[in-house]
């Protein structure tokens, strides 16, 4: 059975179920004062929700996805895992697809084909 509790590589746990079930609109300080001290795990690293959405400074949220999406806008990209992995198949012939690794990976390979 899938985990629910986890989405593009950030895991929620039991806070999402309680942020869920939580009566909506919530204040952005109520929120941090009563969930603050949560974890949120991401790709073996944890961090609190105040760590990641404290800095927003939202009025309030008016359901989870709102805060859903205030998380997954915070979170860096080590969450995310792999970057530009795909699952899917090959390039076509003349399909231009970057390749996996960092944002200058193009260059090394153009260096490399020389």
């Amino acid at each position: 059975m899938p985990d629910d509790s986890r989405e593009l590589g950030v895991e929620l746990g039991n806070l999402q179920e309680t942020l869920e079930n939580e009566e909506y609109p919530i204040g952005h300080d109520e929120l941090l004062d009563e969930y603050g001290d949560a974890e949120i795990e991401m790709s073996g690293d944890t961090s609190t929700l105040e760590a990641l959405i404290g800095p927003m400074g939202e009025d309030e949220y008016r359901d989870y996805d709102e805060i859903e999406g205030a998380i997954m806008t915070m979170v860096d990209d080590e969450a995310i895992g792999r970057k530009n992995y795909s699952d899917r198949t090959p390039p076509a012939a003349g399909e231009d697809r970057q390749d996996e690794g960092a944002p200058d990976q193009d260059d090394q390979r153009e260096q490399e084909s020389f």
